[in-house]
């Protein structure tokens, strides 16, 4: 359970770092003004993306939110990655700026599957050996 844990809570800070807390600090610079606008998007697009993600990043670092909420928190950024990854191949080409959101989506991937492997840890009972029979010294 502590490794899962442990790579669980680093693929998620990178994933709140990178975007939650960077798009935070830099949505309102012209170089990000300009990256929207160079895809072809409009500027709203831009801070309606950073709410989002802001809001992902929260929901994603708070522990014992319903794992339905989380299952959604997830795909919220797959599709962000992967529609990030079209958007700049079919905009600049198949290149690093492509092929950097895959990156991350696989970072996402590392912190949603140790995710379920923390809740399938955590539902299993207490006691290992429930197979053992303990009989009561009272019985008869």
């Amino acid at each position: 359970m502590k490794k899962y844990k442990i790579y669980f809570w680093i693929s998620t800070i990178f994933i709140v770092l990178f975007e939650g807390v960077m798009p935070l600090l830099s949505y309102d610079t012209e170089l990000a003004r300009e990256g929207i606008r160079h895809l072809g998007y409009p500027a709203y697009f831009g801070t309606a993306l950073v709410v989002f993600k802001v809001l992902g990043s929260v929901l994603l670092i708070i522990p014992k939110l319903p794992p339905r909420v989380k299952e959604w928190t997830y795909a919220g950024f797959a599709f962000d990655f992967v529609f990030a990854s079209i958007s700049h191949g079919v905009v600049d080409g198949i290149g690093g700026q492509a092929i950097f959101p895959l990156v991350i989506l696989a970072i996402l991937i590392v912190s949603y599957v140790n995710y379920h492997r923390m809740l399938a840890v955590e539902k299993q009972p207490f006691n290992s050996f429930k197979d053992d029979k303990i009989q009561s010294p009272v019985s008869g």
